[in-house]
């Protein structure tokens, strides 16, 4: 028998700085509150939010260790430029991007790059093994790096690869490839065919946390994506991990 849940059951249990934070993080990631501008007084937000001084600036507070606004006491609070990312499945990599139909929250030039952290024979999760097709507790090459963007990081990468593909090759290696990994896998005679991928969102680990110095328990984007070669054989099996409040992904398609 299932229970109908109460209206009481329905309520937010968050406390109010927290649901504050969170409705004046959603006006700032849709761009009500853009860059540049100054979040309302703090007066107009008790109003608005009918709540305390206090109330208000922890709820500053939390936006502040997220890199959304910045401002000191007694000073107004300002939008800060942020990286909110907008990421296409594998499908559409390669595809041309179309000019943007709306502003961008964040039109500065960015340089990314790369910093390894790890390249090791190790046995992977078992949702990694069922995707690789391969048995519990067999042993995979995994290529771990972080992904950061003027210095901050922006992306977890772990990428997993059949032992008996990878060894000798330079994927064993620590250090990026050049043409990446789909260039060298067409050179090893495994070129890739079909990627698929499986996004979801996550409360973070301890790994994830750590490697993206998130300032919250905000949840992570968690992509799983998995590329095929020949004969539906699994050739690459990544998990990519994102900070959730700084990431979307796009879908393009055409209705039937």
């Amino acid at each position: 028998m299932t229970v109908p849940r109460t209206q009481a059951d329905a309520q937010d249990s968050r406390s109010l700085h927290e649901r504050i934070a969170a409705d004046l993080r959603a006006e700032i990631m849709a761009g009500d509150l853009a860059p540049g501008e100054n979040l309302p007084s703090t007066a107009r937000l008790k109003e608005r939010f009918e709540a305390s001084s206090a109330t208000i600036q922890k709820a500053m507070q939390l936006l502040k260790d997220e890199r959304l606004v910045i401002g000191r006491s007694g000073l107004a609070v300002i939008v800060r430029e942020h990286r909110q990312r907008t990421s296409r499945p594998a499908g559409l990599a390669t595809r041309p991007v179309p000019a943007p139909r709306r502003p961008l929250v964040n039109s500065r030039r960015s340089e990314g790059q790369s910093r390894f952290l790890e390249v090791r024979e190790t046995v992977p999760p078992a949702d990694i093994s069922a995707a690789m097709n391969i048995q519990n507790g067999t042993a995979a090459l995994l290529r771990r790096h972080v992904l950061e963007v003027d210095g901050e990081p922006v992306e977890l990468v772990k990428s997993y690869y059949p032992l008996e593909l990878a060894r000798g090759t330079a994927i064993m290696e620590r250090r990026g490839l050049k043409g990446g990994t789909p260039a060298l896998l067409a050179e090893l005679g495994h070129p890739p065919r079909l990627s698929i991928d499986r996004v979801s969102a996550r409360v973070p680990t301890q790994e994830q946390y750590d490697a993206l110095r998130l300032p919250t328990s905000l949840p992570v984007l968690r992509t799983l994506r998995v590329v095929y070669s020949d004969h539906e054989r699994p050739v690459e099996v990544t998990e990519l991990v994102k900070a959730g409040h700084l990431s979307e992904t796009e879908y393009e398609f055409t209705p039937a």
